[in-house]
Order: structure tokens, then sequence, then C-alpha cells
């Protein structure tokens, strides 16, 4: 089934447009979403995963994810992850391979699980909505790593599982050109925007777009065709470069540039490319982004350079750039240091509006949240998390590298602007552990 996706992209690509437009009609959000889910365990059930279909499903829950939550597509808020885990534990029980599990990341599970004893909700919360909002990110992340520890995965196959993901991005990208009220009526001023990120979550939204954007611009530095014809990758990127800015959510798209920074400078490494050509790809990329900045720029009437620039709608310079997040994360600090053993599984957001605190929201930042909940145990987590895929990463060549260390890189800016939101976040780091077959080819 996804041979025949990948041998026909440019089909899909059309359907997923196609399903964009269709999601802006609430009777169609629902029976998507269920097919999805059931259509990958179909797949991993009747494959026996022997060319890594819980991979390629997961791949594609981990696009659709925001997308499916933002027309309320999925029964539950956390069902992609949970069917992510599905999709993975199943493949190794039917897969043919002998996956070798990391005692390290079994440690991991069980040390996740100890929060969970000093859980307390207010009266009136939901103890288990509080523990699947905080925990399911951490708990899909080991899961993943489990699975994709070592494991042997062609250049082929990442490739393919890369543009499964992207699929559902093109019908996100969609969906918000035909909901997204006209331009000139939308006051842009130096926040994140709801408008153009379809009433939804901008943070999720131009994460996902990030996401998008770095697989295409890495197929395009790689000379593979992503719809089969250059030009309309390239008007597909810079679709993508726009549609993000213009959620004037900086993390995701700034996220993934970092990521396909990283991967370019391994990957010309490992080509070693000559100085002109290198000078040629970064001289175009900078003249079309320039061009999509100023085009941007000039529709939200100047203020996407204020809000990158970290100022308010009259100009005047923010005293915190980051949203709030810097304070809240210094917060969570000082709770680490007072409460060393960890507060509880989902008690932070409580602890502060208790206590009146300016800053009251969910965590944004997996580290202070993994400190100020899970308190040592949370950093001893955090440590096997920073340290493990290095090992992989050094014995690597730089072409494998430019995978590994942009999806260590991804995971790692993306859980500090975005914490555990999106089922993405652990998949992503899970791959930095897999073990790339480079062809001759390649």
């Amino acid at each position: 089934m996804f041979n025949y996706i990948s041998n026909n992209r440019l089909f899909f690509i059309v359907a997923h447009l196609i399903i964009g437009y269709l999601a802006t009609f609430d009777v169609f959000a629902k029976p998507f979403g269920f097919t999805t889910i059931i259509v990958g365990i179909l797949v991993v059930l009747f494959t026996s995963n022997k060319n890594e279909e819980a991979f390629k499903a997961s791949c594609y829950i981990v696009g659709v994810g925001v997308f499916a939550r933002m027309i309320s597509g999925f029964p539950t808020y956390e069902a992609g992850k949970y069917a992510i885990m599905i999709f993975l534990i199943l493949g190794v029980f039917v897969g043919e391979v002998k996956q070798k599990f990391s005692l390290s990341f079994v440690f991991y599970l069980l040390l996740l699980l100890l929060g969970i004893v000093l859980t307390e909700v207010p009266v009136g919360e939901s103890i288990r909505k509080a523990i699947a909002f905080n925990l399911t990110g951490p708990f899909l992340l080991g899961i993943s790593a489990l699975y994709f520890f070592k494991r042997v995965m062609t250049i082929e196959q990442v490739y393919q599982g890369l543009f499964i993901m992207l699929l559902p991005l093109f019908s996100l990208v969609t969906y918000l050109y035909f909901v997204t009220p006209n331009l000139e009526d939308i006051i842009f001023g130096g926040g994140a925007n709801f408008d153009t990120s379809g009433g939804f979550g901008p943070n999720q939204v131009a994460t996902a777009i990030g996401i998008g954007i770095f697989i295409i611009a890495i197929n395009i530095l790689t000379k593979r065709k992503i719809t089969g014809f250059i030009a309309l990758d390239i008007i597909f990127l810079m679709y993508f470069i726009y549609r993000g800015l213009l959620t004037f959510s900086r993390g995701g798209i700034l996220t993934g540039a970092a990521a396909i920074l990283v991967f370019a400078f391994f990957y010309i490494l490992n080509q070693k490319a000559s100085f002109k050509l290198l000078v040629r790809y970064s001289g175009v990329t900078i003249f079309a982004l320039i061009g999509i900045w100023l085009y941007t720029s000039n529709v939200t009437g100047g203020m996407l350079y204020n809000r990158y620039a970290g100022k308010n709608a009259l100009g005047v310079k923010k005293k915190d750039i980051t949203s709030g997040r810097a304070l809240l994360l210094q917060e969570q600090m000082s709770s680490f240091i007072y409460n060393p053993m960890g507060i509880g599984v989902g008690n932070g957001k409580y602890k502060r509006e208790l206590s009146e605190k300016s800053v009251t929201a969910a965590s944004h930042n997996e580290i202070g949240r993994l400190l100020e909940e899970h308190g040592l145990i949370g950093l001893i987590l955090l440590i096997l998390l920073l340290f493990i895929p290095l090992e992989n990463i050094w014995f690597s060549n730089n072409y494998q590298r430019a995978f590994l260390i942009s999806f260590y890189v991804f995971w790692f800016f993306t859980i500090n602007h975005s914490a555990m939101r999106i089922a993405f976040s652990g998949f992503v780091y899970a791959l930095s552990l897999i073990k790339i077959q480079i062809s001759e080819d390649d």
C-alpha cells in the first residue's frame, strides 16, 4: 500500500488537497479521523510489518495529528498518540525483525509512572485528563524509542516515511486557505494569530507547517522530487513558508529552519560540495526567502516584522519576547528547587493558579515540566534523553548525521516552545535512534 502511494505521489498529493477542502464540512471530520486509525491497524496486521508499515502508518498519524485536532476528527484529543503507540506495539509483535529493547527506555517509562503518585487536582477537575495531557507525549516517546532503538532502516524507507508524513500537511494548508478570512479583514498585532491558524492553536499549526517545510526542503536539496516536478515542489515550499509566517507563531517556523540548516550542513559535508555550489544554493534560498518575507509582511501591514522582532503592534519592544514562556520556566525552576521530589504530574498549572501567579498556563516547555512535576527523577529522565542519541550520531557518517541530528534538533527545540503537545515531538526524537543504511547511489 505505502509503496503504491510513493509511486503515485502527485495523485495522492492532489487527493490530500481535496481532503483539505472536504474538511471544511463537519460531516467529513469524524469518519476521516476514524478511518486513518483503523486503516493503519489493518495494514500493520495484514502485512506483518514486513516493510516497516508500522513506521509509515505512524508517520501518517504524526502528520495528520494537528489537522485532525483542528477539524475535531479524532474521537479524543490524544487519540493520535494512542494510535501511534498501537501501531508500533503491533509492529513489534507481528513483525519479523526481532527488536532489541533498550533497558534505558524501559527504565525511562517506569520512572515516568512514578510522577503519577503525587498527582492531585482541584475538585471538579479530571485527574485522568491531567495525566493524559501531560504524559501521553512522553510515554509515546518511550514506546517509539523502544521500537526505533538501533533499528536498521534504509534511506529509502526514511524518505518514504517523511513523504507519508507530509501528505496530510497538504490537507492542513489547504484547509487553512478555505477557512481563513480575507486577510484585509484581519487585525494583525504582536501576538500569534488564531484567524490565520484555522481558529486552532497557532503554536501547533506553525509546528506542523514547519515539519512540512523541512520535508519539502530536504527533498529539494537532495534532488528528490516530491511531486515529480521541481518547479511545483518549490511553489509548494514557498506556500508552506507563507502560511507558516501568517500564523505569527515563531517557534515552529524557526525550529523547522534550524533543522533544515543542520541537515544542509551535514549533507553538503557528505557530498563534498564545492564552494561555488554552496554559494548558488545559498543565494537562491536567500533571494526566495526575502521575497516571501516582504510579500507576507506587506499583506500583514508590516506586523510580521514586529512579531519576529519581539515588538507589539505599536512597534515598541516587548519586555518578554517569549510570550510568557521565560517567566513560566523561571517559576518552574523555582518550584523544582523548593520541591526537589516533584509536585506530581499535571499539578504545575493548578499550583500556579492557587498561588495567584501572573502566569498560570500549562507548561510549554517539557524540560521545565519534567523538573517541576517529576523533580530529581525528571532530571534523570532529561539526562537520559539528551545523551542516549549521541552514541548513534557519533558512529554515523555525515549523510546519516544530516537526518539524525536534524531529528534531534527538531525534538529539542520543539519541546522548548510546545512541550509534548503533539505526537511529532516524541516520535521525531525516536527517529534519531535508528540505524540508516545508505545505498551506493546516495
